[in-house]
């Protein structure tokens, strides 16, 4: 068992690590800016707050988006969920990525279960329509990523890092697209992955509940990856129709950008909006290593020093980093907290009428 638990063990050391310096690298940029960022946030009581409440309208269009991406894949799969449902579900989904830094792997995990109740939908189509979900937003983004190169390269702000990231970015983005039908593709190699995933979960579930040696059934499992992989098979042969789910994909990685740009705005900053998208997509794909929630610290240092390479001052930058992340998360995170909480509560009274019928049945 402890050689079985090291691999994870190693990987978790790592990520630490990884985080501990980015975090000291954010101190070291926020001390070498300190006169800009004085004279910034001295500045503070000029940003517009009118602007800012523009986030509130931006980010409704971001779960429109989100919600519409779902229902359509549900209804190529055989499965309709009311649209307001669905909108309700991506809040919730945002909340637990937000408190819960896995990434991606808790939301995957919540969805499926969530999706499940009160409708007969399994955990294989569940988890393939999470699945599409983020290779559709995924390959929207690498469109967002050559449009932001196009701005920047017109503003004369291309050089040799941003050039760099971007090429890094776009092949990370690119091999993770084309990992997905490759893998999924084949029923072995779909079969070979998720056991192995799972027999590692067990394993490390195991380490900590020395009680639960197979917390997640393999059989049942088994039976859910072969579903799976049909359900996508099934999906594949109308891949014409993903049309209109990459759409949606493509507006919520668009109103993404554009929250962060008005909150430039707001600043009086009227920066290129390459070094914007371009930013965001290195920050936002850092905060999946982040064992902090909400990838606090990478994310506000990568974003800084993007934009920094691209002649924006951190002095600038930081702030409006900052400001994005402390509104966004106002709007977007007690709203998720009320409807988890509420989920919760729903499943645990639940769970106490089907034991209080068994009981009466015994």
């Amino acid at each position: 068992m402890h050689e079985s638990s090291q691999p994870a063990t190693k990987k978790s050391h790592w990520k630490l690590i990884l985080n501990i310096v980015t975090v000291l690298l954010l101190a070291l940029l926020v001390y070498g800016s300190r006169d800009q960022l004085s004279q910034t946030l001295s500045n503070l009581r000029h940003v517009n707050g009118w602007i800012l409440l523009l986030l509130i309208p931006i980010e409704a269009l971001n779960y429109h988006a989100q919600a519409r991406l779902y229902q359509r894949l549900f209804m190529l799969v055989g499965t309709h969920f009311p649209y307001w449902y669905l909108f309700r579900t991506s809040l919730e989904l945002n909340f637990v990525n937000h408190v819960f830094p896995s990434g991606g792997a808790a939301g995957v995990s919540y969805f499926g279960v969530t999706v499940r109740k009160g409708k007969e939908v399994s955990g294989g189509k569940a988890t393939l329509v999470h699945v599409i979900k983020l290779a559709a937003t995924f390959t929207s983004l690498e469109i967002i990523i050559a449009f932001g190169l196009l701005c920047l390269a017109i503003g004369n702000r291309v050089n040799g890092l941003l050039l760099l990231v971007t090429a890094s970015l776009s092949t990370i983005v690119l091999l993770v697209t084309a990992a997905v039908p490759y893998v999924i593709g084949s029923k072995q190699r779909t079969n070979s992955l998720l056991t192995n995933s799972t027999v590692l979960i067990n394993r490390l579930i195991h380490i900590v509940r020395p009680g639960s040696p197979e917390t997640i059934n393999m059989t049942a499992a088994k039976d859910a990856f072969t579903e799976f992989h049909e359900n996508y098979q099934q999906l594949k042969s109308r891949w014409r129709e993903l049309r209109v789910p990459f759409i949606y994909a493509l507006l919520a990685n668009l109103t993404e950008v554009a929250a962060l740009y008005v909150v430039y705005v707001a600043f009086g900053k009227y920066v290129n909006i390459g070094a914007v998208i371009i930013a965001y997509s290195v920050a936002n794909f850092a905060g999946l290593v982040s064992v902090l929630p909400g990838g606090v610290g990478i994310y506000e240092a990568l974003m800084t020093a993007v934009m920094a390479s691209a002649g924006v001052a951190p002095g600038v930058s930081l702030p409006v980093t900052v400001m994005y992340r402390v509104v966004n998360t106002a709007i977007q995170v007690p709203p998720g907290y009320f409807l988890y909480q509420r989920s919760l509560r729903r499943k645990n009274a639940e769970a106490a009428s089907a034991r209080l019928e068994a009981s009466h049945g015994a």
